[in-house]
């Protein structure tokens, strides 16, 4: 079993969940149910759920009728997996703007929060 940590900015928002709040009820369960089952598996979860994109940043791909939303993430040591960003996909392709804001998210995570932050995150 391992952690699941919705990101949180430095202003308190959880970007994950408010994209959660923003689904169909449908689609927000199926959601929550792959990310239990990403908590569960953690990095043994391969395709078709999830799929790795660039340095150590994943994304959990999640579909409901023709509804497909996106979820980026990152792992810790500590069996523990950072819940970066999201996004409801409209293209085949993940869109780098969504792998560079996993990237930064990621970083300032680790800034703040994993090695030593003065921020309790």
């Amino acid at each position: 079993m391992f952690d699941l940590i919705f990101y949180e900015t430095e202003d308190g928002k959880l970007p994950v969940s408010d994209l959660l709040k923003t689904l169909e009820p449908k689609l927000h369960a199926r959601v929550i149910s792959y990310l239990e089952i990403l908590e569960e598996k953690g990095n043994e979860l391969r395709m078709p759920y999830t799929k790795h994109l660039d340095d150590g940043i994943f994304e959990l791909c999640v579909s409901q009728g023709s509804n497909i939303v996106r979820i980026l993430f990152f792992f810790l040591p500590q069996r523990q997996i950072i819940v970066t960003n999201g996004f409801v996909k409209k293209q085949q392709k993940t869109p780098v703007k969504e792998i560079l804001l996993a990237k930064e998210r990621r970083d300032d995570y680790l800034l703040r929060c994993y090695k030593g932050g003065t921020r309790p995150c």
